[in-house]
């Protein structure tokens, strides 16, 4: 990437915030992202631009609404070039509907994020003091977590009003606050009064080093494609994974065994029975017999099963169904005992023997493995390529445990919000026939942590005072204590002094919580004006990652709880990668902050920021190896605008963007070719009508060829704009942006009047005024601050106390259509016949011909 630092002006009036910026100062010589950003957004904020109520003010206002919120960011740390894509796309669809006439809602908000907030806040704990979460009470780490979330969360809304996205912030919320928080609680009392929630054993995901059931999306699938060796928190040493042990079990009463093939022989001591297929010929002599445990009392029976595969390892099957998911169902058809043999804390239960009881259970991998070797029946051990599963919070390898947890039943809920949908699938943008499939084919789903940061539980666990069995579970739920009191006494037919409860110490997944943000944020379950209006949302615009996690939860649970689908539309775009391809992550050096590319960077300060992060010393050295070599010179000023309209540039449904800072470096370029237009348009005014206050007006004259060819171009521009949107193709709008700014205005019109500029009767000035307001107009949902200062600039051709107005701003003006794209061109040239781009060519080249240029 080769460039230069560009001369950095700043706007040096001292405008008080919220005041509207001085425009009428001269127009510096270059574009300056850090001079035109300065003091807009502030000004649009205290108008209230970005609230519904500015609608009763427009006098372009239509009586139809548009709704959407923000994917709430978690606040574990600040936003990088993912969260900038969704702003740029997110905005450029509300501003645009705003610009229309629409009563416009865009909510902000913050997702707590339960785990992965807890996660980094204690790794920063430890860093700092020294201390663990369990060095402190409850309340004391909580307080911890609090103040994190202030900083980070206010260091994100900075992020998110640096990137110019023009959401309500009156209607921000957090999905910790009093009212979001009384929201989740409602919902999981509902859901239990109608038994889609439940409390039950089942086998989830276990990080050992967290101690706590975590969500598929916490869940990384590491490719080995053999032996390999891992760190693992909590062992000194790499722990080896991708090979595949066998062994055999001895067939009880006769000779023989059954030699079984697996990645963990360390779960053989919960082994209940070995699968075979039944139409295996190795082993349909001995279906229906038992094998000997060698290192317990008791025996296993072979049984048959058709999900076996026949041509893995051996063809028969250790089940282990307390450790793995598909040993679970399969011991659920069989009516398999379940035998626990990995505790939580990921070291060997008292069920294996003292010889393995309390040691680490890769620890433990290698001691079965010798014990094996000496009563002579390990059998080798050969690599195997395999899908490691590891949690993508602590990097720890995930453990499938059988734990009570809450449960939500997700079949049902699936097949009601189907028949709501009433289609064949739901309309999701770019991603045909996904949403049915991931909405149907789901199991049910475990909302419980064991973690001190979230929404806790509102379950009560009941103990009845003349009890005595201390293993049963009796539990109520409730909106408060006391309503989970009355509900017990009812429920159990005591007086309320023959109980005690004790609330759930666990909380709840968030993605409980955020599955309700599309109505919790209007105010649900409250029926509040905001809810009335704006429920269901327009449309839901998100990354395509997050479909299975977050979309299909929102619809069924935004179903089941309102009785509507939560959005109209869905619109998926594709993940941000980095110029090579790769996936952003921090141990890359890949992950960048969007202001370090809007107000830029040097590679000294870029290095600082991985060095005061969370990585370890090898990862660190790894990522500030890879900014030397993709970022030599630090990263150049670019600016919002150019930012926003290179993101909003690519194809955002379909593959994933990789993205280079050079293609955001080109359209900084694109911005000072707009801000020199503009220049030239102001100075053309000011040259040859030096005492004229142009007011744009009506042109009953003809236009001549080239004029008519400009307007036409600009027409079809406006089409293509309309088109695109409406197709929510924004690479197509931003492409005939730029096409028509730099080539048919730039490259073609402009130089074309130049030389006869002196002559004009006014004419070109109007077609020129009117090309530039309209592309501005045109360009403003992708580059706000940009359009809004030149827009400002082309006010005061007006004429003098053109602004005088304070209240009229760009962000709010009636945007360009086909139906009427020029009020001060005749009806009968709103439509220009089209005249041929070669007609003009020879201009471009030698001296202007008044037949063809005015």
């Amino acid at each position: 990437m080769k460039w230069s630092e560009k001369e950095r002006i700043a706007y040096s009036v001292s405008t008080p915030p919220g005041e509207k910026k001085d425009t009428t100062l001269p127009f510096p010589s270059s574009y300056s992202p850090e001079y035109v950003e300065t003091s807009w957004y502030p000004w649009w904020e205290k108008e209230g631009f970005f609230t519904p109520e500015i609608n009763d003010r427009l006098p372009h206002a239509v009586n139809r609404s548009f709704s959407m919120c923000i994917p709430p960011p978690n606040v574990t740390g600040t936003l990088h070039l993912g969260h900038a894509l969704t702003v740029a796309i997110e905005d450029a669809l509300v501003r645009r509907k705003r610009m229309q006439g629409y009563k416009v809602v865009w909510v902000p908000g913050c997702d707590h994020a339960g785990i992965a907030t807890q996660t980094v806040v204690e790794r920063r704990l430890f860093r700092e003091r020294g201390k663990r979460r369990q060095d402190l009470s409850r309340e004391e780490f909580l307080k911890e977590v609090w103040t994190w979330k202030k900083e980070k969360g206010e260091e994100i809304y900075h992020q998110l009003r640096e990137l110019g996205a023009s959401l309500d912030w009156s209607r921000a919320c957090f999905t910790m606050d009093p009212g979001f928080s009384s929201a989740v609680t409602e919902a999981f009392v509902r859901l239990c009064d109608s038994g889609l929630i439940y409390r039950s054993e089942g086998l989830v995901n276990w990080s050992c080093a967290l101690e706590s059931a975590i969500s598929d999306i916490e869940v990384d699938s590491k490719q080995l494609s053999g032996r390999t060796l891992l760190s693992v928190p909590g062992y000194q040493n790499r722990v080896e994974f991708g090979t595949m042990v066998t062994f055999s079990y001895p067939i009880d009463g006769q000779d023989g065994e059954v030699a079984v093939s697996t990645t963990r022989p360390e779960t053989m001591l919960g082994d209940v029975a070995i699968a075979v297929h039944p139409e295996d010929p190795r082993y349909q002599a001995i279906h229906g017999k038992q094998c000997r445990h060698p290192f317990a009392d008791r025996l296993l029976p072979i049984i048959t099963d058709t999900m076996v595969d026949m041509e893995l390892g051996t063809g028969a099957v250790k089940v282990t169904p307390a450790h793995d998911h598909t040993d679970f169902l399969l011991s659920q058809r069989h009516s398999l005992p379940r035998l626990t043999v990995i505790g939580g804390d990921g070291t060997m239960t008292p069920l294996c023997g003292q010889w393995l009881e309390g040691v680490k259970r890769f620890d433990a991998r290698e001691q079965v493995i010798d014990a094996l070797t000496e009563k002579m029946l390990f059998r080798g051990k050969r690599d195997h390529a395999m899908s490691l599963p590891v949690c993508s919070r602590s990097g720890d390898v995930i453990e499938p445990l059988l734990k009570k947890q809450w449960f939500v039943r997700c079949g049902e809920m699936a097949q009601r919000a189907i028949q709501v949908i009433g289609l064949p699938c739901y309309d999701l943008c770019g991603f045909n026939n996904v949403m049915p499939v991931c909405v149907f084919h789901v199991s049910d789903w475990c909302i419980s942590r064991q973690l001190w940061w979230g929404h806790q539980i509102p379950a009560y666990r009941v103990t009845l005072s003349d009890s005595t069995d201390t293993q049963e579970e009796l539990w109520v739920w409730g909106r408060s204590e006391e309503e989970a009191r009355e509900r017990a006494a009812g429920k159990y037919g005591v007086t309320a002094d023959a109980f005690t409860l004790t609330q759930d110490p666990d909380v709840l997944d968030t993605w409980f919580s955020s599955g309700l943000f599309p109505f919790a944020m209007l105010g649900w379950p409250q029926q509040t004006s905001d809810l009335r209006q704006f429920y269901p949302n327009t449309i839901l615009e998100t990354g395509s990652d997050l479909i299975f996690f977050w979309v299909a939860r929102m619809v069924m649970l935004g179903t089941e709880l309102t009785g509507q689908l939560p959005f109209k539309q869905v619109l998926l775009h594709s993940l941000v990668r980095d110029k090579h391809g790769r996936k952003m992550s921090k141990s890359l050096g890949n992950v960048i902050d969007p202001l370090d590319v809007i107000s830029g960077i040097s590679l000294e300060r870029l290095q600082e920021k991985v060095e005061e992060g969370n990585l370890d010393p090898r990862e660190s050295m790894v990522a500030m190896e890879a900014q030397r070599k993709d970022f030599p010179k630090g990263i150049p000023e670019c600016g919002t605008d150019a930012l926003r309209f290179a993101l909003c540039s690519y194809k955002a449904q379909g593959e994933d963007i990789s993205l280079s800072v050079s293609q955001v470096l080109s359209c900084r370029h694109f911005c000072n070719k707009m801000w020199q237009t503009v220049r030239f348009t102001l100075a053309f005014h000011l040259i040859y009508n030096p005492s004229d206050n142009f007011v744009p007006k009506q042109m009953t004259s003809p236009l001549n060829s080239m004029d008519q060819w400009v307007c036409s171009r600009l027409y079809s521009t406006v089409l293509q704009c309309e088109q695109g949107f409406e197709r929510y193709e924004l690479h197509s709008v931003t492409a005939a942006l730029h096409s028509f700014w730099l080539h048919s205005l730039c490259d073609i019109y402009l130089e074309c009047i130049k030389p006869v500029l002196s002559q004009d009767s006014g004419v070109v000035r109007a077609v020129l005024y009117h090309c530039v307001s309209v592309s501005l107009a045109l360009l403003s949902p992708f580059m706000p601050f940009l359009t809004e200062e030149l827009w400002q600039r082309l006010y005061l051709l007006r004429g003098e106390g053109a602004q005088s107005d304070d209240s009229t701003g760009l962000s709010v003006a009636l945007i360009p259509s086909t139906i009427n794209p020029n009020p001060n061109i005749t009806p009968g040239e709103t439509k220009p016949r089209p005249v041929s781009e070669e007609h003009f060519l020879p201009v471009l080249s030698g001296p202007a011909t008044v037949g063809l240029c005015p």
